[in-house]
């Protein structure tokens, strides 16, 4: 599988991410800083460069960033769920995701940050999902609103997805549960209200409605053909 150079941020790495990198046969080297690295040529040991930032400096991620820039090497960034509202893309890693992550999630960062990061990659890639202002790149695992990039978790994203993918569609609250969470959640249909609400909040601005919801049923997404309400 993959092989990454894992910086903490702090004295120790998380314990939830070690064994979900465990989980999905990620190799890794602990290192402090990018001393492991060498400081010209191609970086091929490794596939990625993965701050596990927790409650720490964030100077940590800048100055692994300017290090991976120069040798073009991808920079993910794992933080906990407290630190999502203050993060921002000037902190130089090319993606980010909550610890702890979800399964898979980690796997797939990795692979669309060597997608992004390769120099024969395309500048756009094909497999878009728009409406209005807001764009869904599924190549890319990446979501914009008028032109802005949209931070969000995982699950937000595969909810996204689900709903988008299918405009129209009235998707019931056990439906979503069973297609996202599967057999890994312990909120009940609650959980869908609650990240149905955090999207909302992050891709729903000046009275643009993508997300409607369907009375004592669930949501489904606006068709593409049909005013915003």
């Amino acid at each position: 599988m993959y092989n990454v150079l894992l910086i903490p941020a702090e004295r120790e790495p998380n314990a939830a991410l070690l064994q979900r990198l465990a989980a999905e046969k990620i190799s890794y080297t602990l290192a402090s800083n990018m001393e492991a690295l060498p400081d010209t040529g191609p970086a091929s040991s490794f596939d990625a460069v993965l701050v596990d930032l927790g409650t720490g400096d964030r100077s940590t991620l800048l100055s692994v960033a300017e290090r991976c820039r120069t040798l073009h090497l991808p920079l993910l960034c794992g933080l906990p769920s407290e630190r999502l509202p203050t993060y921002e893309n000037s902190w130089g890693a090319a993606d980010f995701f909550v610890v702890p992550p979800a399964a898979g999630e980690v796997t797939a960062r990795i692979r669309q940050a060597r997608q992004l990061a390769s120099p024969n990659a395309a500048k756009e890639g094909g497999n878009i999902l728009q409406v209005g202002d807001l764009r869904i790149n599924l190549d890319r695992y990446e979501v914009s609103n008028r032109g802005e990039k949209v931070l969000l978790t995982f699950k937000e994203y595969q909810l996204l997805c689900a709903l988008a993918s299918n405009p129209g569609r009235v998707f019931t609250r056990e439906q979503l549960l069973t297609q996202i969470w599967e057999y890994d959640y312990f909120g009940g249909t609650r959980t869908v209200d609650v990240h149905v609400r955090r999207l909302r909040s992050k891709i729903e601005d000046m009275g643009e409605t993508y997300i409607e919801t369907v009375w004592n049923v669930g949501y489904r997404f606006r068709n593409q053909d049909a005013p915003a309400r």
